[in-house]
């Protein structure tokens, strides 16, 4: 069963109240916190429908970006790695997750150095290596330090870079299956996903890149009908999730959830 896409666990986090101040490149709108919350327990619930076992964090009102749990860890089958997030305001929300993944971990690692910064949109993990960004978010000597931490396990990392204007590496891309990936064509322009069979984005629907594939089923948000056809067309299971509001904070599936199975 492949570790990429095949999970047991998961864990989330209700939205916050303070969500409205959430961070965002482009101001399009304030996001309606019922409507995000409606879409969340969608969410919640079908991961839950594919047998994992979810466990849904409270909300926390100190960090309006905290719904997007992704950023604060990266967690792989030997172990966790708490992540040092890129924009100040969402370094409390890493170390608000280090308990909870060492309740479910007996290895659970950080980035700790002051000049790295790194968050967890930024890392694409596949069957045979872990693809991380540079970005505005993830820098260097984050990747640098987040190679030392993960090389002991036995993964092999690969440094790419973020389209320019794209908030995260996973903005453009998601992991279908071992060896399929939906990207945007201005990221896989880049040769960066060589040797991986490539279903592309619908022009004007890059948004809908940013997907995941939890066990038997593809979430992607709803709304994106000529990539959606596309994923369906490629033999996969697909759900549509609403997104409106959480992409109003440049905010997709894979933001919403760590996704993982301890071993």
């Amino acid at each position: 069963m492949s570790f990429s896409t095949h999970f047991t666990h998961a864990i989330t986090r209700k939205p916050a109240p303070s969500i409205i101040a959430g961070l965002r490149a482009v101001d399009t709108g304030t996001p309606d916190l019922s409507l995000m919350q409606a879409h969340h327990a969608d969410y919640v619930a079908t991961l839950r429908e594919t047998g994992a076992t979810v466990i849904e964090l409270p909300a926390l009102d100190a960090y309006p970006d905290s719904v997007f749990v992704e950023d604060t860890a990266l967690c792989l089958p030997q172990g966790a790695v708490v992540m040092r997030p890129g924009a100040p305001s969402r370094l409390g929300e890493a170390a608000e997750m280090a308990p909870h993944l060492r309740a479910l971990y007996s290895e659970v690692v950080g980035v700790t150095g002051t000049d790295s910064f790194i968050e967890g949109g930024d890392i694409l993990v596949t069957e045979r290596e872990i693809l991380v960004g540079r970005s505005a978010r993830t820098n260097a000597a984050g990747i640098v330090e987040l190679n030392r931490l993960v090389a002991p396990w036995g993964h092999t990392l690969r440094e790419v870079h973020t389209p320019p204007g794209v908030l995260h590496f996973k903005t453009d891309c998601s992991l279908l299956d071992a060896d399929t990936i939906l990207s945007t064509d201005r990221l896989a322009a880049s040769s960066c996903f060589d040797g991986y069979r490539v279903i592309p984005v619908a022009d004007g629907e890059e948004a809908a890149a940013n997907t995941i594939r939890f066990n038997d089923l593809v979430l992607m948000p709803a709304g994106f009908p000529r990539t959606r056809d596309a994923i369906l067309a490629a033999g996969f299971q697909l759900r549509e999730i609403g997104n409106s509001e959480c992409a109003k904070l440049d905010g997709g599936m894979s933001c919403l959830s760590l996704r993982f199975t301890p071993r």
